[in-house]
C-alpha cells in the first residue's frame, strides 16, 4: 500500500491539510482495497490551523519510509522553515520520496532548495512574491498544476484536487482515478489553468504619472483600432519614448497593456451579458472573431465560452 505523509506545518490553512487527507483515504482499488494510508506529521505535537488546533499522530519521522509527502499551504508562506522541516524535506527527497505541495505550500519546498531550477506554480495571488523570493524558482503562475516527475507543485484551493487525482492516475491508472473523481465531485480533467481565475489588474503607473491621462484614454478607447503610432500621437511623443516610459512605469508595453485592458473587459462582458462571443470580440477591439478566441485563449488558459459556462 502507497503510504502518503501530510506534513502540517504551523498556521496550516484547515482546506489544503484535508484535501489530500480525504481524496487519498477514499481511494480504492478494483478489488475493493484502500490505495493509499494516511499519516499526517508535525515538528510538534499541537499545530495552529487557525479555527483549530491540531493534534499530529506523527512527528517529522513519519516522513521515513513514506512514498509520497506532501505539503498543504500556510497562512504565512514567508514565515522561516524551521532547520529540522528544511532537514527533513531534503533527506526525503534524497530517498527518491515523491514530494508534492499544494498552494502555498510551494514556499517551504523552495526554501528547502528542492525547486531550484524547476518550473513550479502557486497560488496565482502569491505568484510574484513567491518568484521574488525565490528567483531559482521557474514560476508558471498559469497553470494547475506542476509535475517535474519526483517534485510537484499545484496552484490553491481546488487545483489540489487536481494534483491529488493526477498522482492516483500516475499510481494506479485511470480507472481507480476517475472513480476517486467522481467521489469528490470532480472532473478528472479541467480544461484550462488557473489563468482564467486571475484577476488582471492594470499594470499600475504611479499617480500623477504622464501615464495616467493616456491610461484612462486607452481604457475609453478599446474598441478603436489602435497601433503603437495612434497611441504615441496621442501621447505627443515617438513610439521609442512611448515604450521606455511604459516599460519604466508599467513594467509592460503598450500593446500589452492594450490587450490586457480589452481581455479584462472582454471578461466583464462574458460574465454580465448575453451578448455574443462575436459581438465581445468586436466591441472591445479586436477585428475578427478568430482573433478574439486565440488572444483571449492566450491570455486566460481557455475559450471564451468555456470561460462564460464557469464564470456567465
Amino acid at each position: 500500500m502507497h503510504t502518503v505523509a501530510v506534513l502540517a506545518l504551523d498556521r496550516v490553512i484547515p482546506f489544503d491539510l484535508s484535501t489530500p487527507i480525504e481524496v487519498f483515504t477514499r481511494t480504492r482499488l478494483p478489488d475493493g482495497r484502500p490505495g493509499y494510508q494516511i499519516r499526517v506529521c508535525a515538528e510538534r505535537a499541537e499545530v495552529d490551523a487557525g479555527a483549530f488546533t491540531l493534534h499530529a499522530h506523527w512527528g517529522l519521522d513519519g516522513l521515513d519510509g513514506a512514498d509520497t509527502v506532501i505539503v498543504p499551504g500556510t497562512a504565512a508562506p514567508a514565515a522561516p522553515l524551521p532547520p529540522a522541516v528544511r532537514d527533513a524535506l531534503r533527506a526525503s527527497a534524497a530517498d527518491g520520496t515523491r514530494i508534492a505541495s499544494i498552494c502555498s505550500g510551494t514556499f517551504p519546498l523552495a526554501a528547502s532548495g528542492l525547486l531550484d531550477g524547476l518550473r513550479a506554480t502557486t497560488h496565482w495571488a502569491a505568484a510574484d512574491a513567491l518568484a521574488a523570493a525565490h528567483p531559482a524558482v521557474d514560476v508558471d503562475p498559469g497553470v494547475l498544476y506542476v509535475d517535474n516527475g519526483q517534485i510537484l507543485t499545484s496552484a490553491g484551493a481546488a487545483a489540489g484536487l487536481d494534483l491529488c487525482l493526477h498522482m492516483i492516475r500516475r499510481d494506479y491508472g485511470s480507472a481507480v482515478a476517475a472513480d476517486a473523481a467522481r467521489l469528490s465531485v470532480m472532473p478528472l480533467e479541467r480544461e484550462g489553468g488557473q489563468a482564467q481565475f486571475i484577476a488582471h489588474d492594470h499594470a499600475p503607473a504611479p499617480q500623477g504619472s504622464l501615464l495616467e491621462p493616456l491610461l484612462a484614454w486607452l481604457q475609453d478607447n478599446l474598441a478603436t483600432d489602435l497601433t503603437l503610432a495612434d497611441i504615441a500621437a496621442r501621447a505627443g511623443t515617438s513610439t521609442r519614448t512611448l515604450i521606455r516610459r511604459f516599460r519604466d512605469q508599467t513594467g509592460t508595453t503598450p500593446l500589452q497593456w492594450l490587450h490586457r485592458a480589452r481581455i479584462r473587459r472582454a471578461q466583464h462582458l462574458l460574465e454580465t451579458t448575453q451578448h455574443s462571443v462575436e459581438r465581445i470580440g468586436g466591441q472591445v477591439g479586436f477585428g475578427s472573431p478568430t482573433a478574439f478566441r486565440d488572444r483571449f485563449k492566450r491570455t486566460t488558459g481557455v475559450s471564451p465560452h468555456t470561460y462564460r459556462r464557469s464564470f456567465g
